[in-house]
């Protein structure tokens, strides 16, 4: 077992006596990293959710981008997507049922699967064991990829959990709080103290580097170095790179639900050299819950933040 404390403890300014970091908040280096985030390819993917919410025998359906979506389980739990609407006569599939592998339509009985269908045609559908993902090429418009983009990850043995927020705001809006670190201590006293931003992103060198403490009860917190980066376009990574979970990450993906509603699906993938936390993977049904809680207590904090950024956009007032 390491030899050193899991929680450790801090001293920090009040929140109102914190260094103000609105001059290093630079909007046109925030904005600058955006633009090279949003200039990515994407290969058309978008994330739908949580691998666990597709389960066998049933249908789990979202709008995507404007587009009903429909994914299930074919044989061999082989992941399956593709429009939300029967080519019959519209009914929705999401309320289907899933019979020997095919998707089977409430209304009069017509059983879809991976082939094309009339007007009906499969979507291409990923699952990377953490997040399902769907390729939708008219919405896209970019060269298609075989696969969606994923960030490095950490080797087997990790526990994820995957919360899901819906927010009025487009996508842009979550990457651009996500490529702002200097709004933590101010914004989410509750959980970040002492946070410090070590190195910003350039062209050459696109990350941030921060430095923080978490807090957990108290006085203690755990102190620990991470990197942000964007693989593609939706998607914002935290990457513990010194400290406790070195190698556990934080994706946060914003996908595109309709006109002005974006949902942020966050997968939080956890590891750690310590021995006890073999015994947290084997209880993780009972931790994934507090994980997600965790997340979304952020993120309802973010969302704000997001949706305000997106309202101003709307009306041509936002200063940035």
């Amino acid at each position: 077992m390491p030899d050193r404390p899991l929680l450790r403890p801090f001293t920090s300014p009040s929140w109102s006596q914190q260094e103000p970091t609105w001059r290093d908040a630079k909007p046109a280096l925030i904005e600058a990293a955006l633009k090279r985030a949003t200039a990515l390819p994407s290969g058309n993917w978008f994330v739908v959710g949580a691998s666990r919410d597709v389960v066998r025998g049933k249908a789990f359906g979202r709008t995507v981008a404007g587009r009903e979506v429909v994914l299930w389980r074919g044989p061999g739990d082989e992941l399956r997507a593709g429009p939300g609407s029967c080519p019959h006569l519209g009914a929705p599939l999401r309320d289907g049922e899933v019979a020997g592998g095919r998707l089977v339509c409430r209304w009069h009985g017509l059983a879809l699967g991976g082939e094309r269908f009339g007007g009906w045609s499969p979507f291409p559908a990923h699952d990377d064991g953490v997040l399902v993902w769907v390729r939708l090429d008219d919405v896209g418009g970019e060269e298609p990829l075989p696969e969606p983009v994923l960030p490095a990850r950490p080797a087997g043995g990790a526990l994820d959990a995957v919360a899901t927020l819906v927010g009025r705001c487009e996508p842009e809006d979550v990457i651009a709080n996500r490529l702002d670190p200097w709004h933590g201590a101010w914004f989410h006293p509750y959980s970040f103290a002492n946070l410090r931003v070590l190195e910003t992103p350039t062209a050459e060198r696109d990350r941030f580097l921060v430095e923080v403490t978490f807090r957990v009860v108290g006085r203690l917190g755990v102190p620990v170095t991470a990197a942000f980066t964007c693989p593609e376009p939706r998607t914002v990574v935290m990457h513990i790179v010194a400290g406790e979970g070195e190698g556990s990450v934080v994706e946060t993906h914003a996908t595109p639900l309709d006109d002005g509603r974006t949902a942020v699906v966050e997968a939080t993938i956890a590891q750690s050299d310590r021995r006890g936390f073999g015994l947290v993977r084997r209880v993780a049904p009972a931790v994934r819950p507090v994980m997600r809680w965790a997340a979304a207590r952020l993120w309802r904090d973010d969302l704000a933040y997001a949706e305000r950024r997106y309202a101003l956009r709307s009306k041509g007032l936002f200063p940035g």
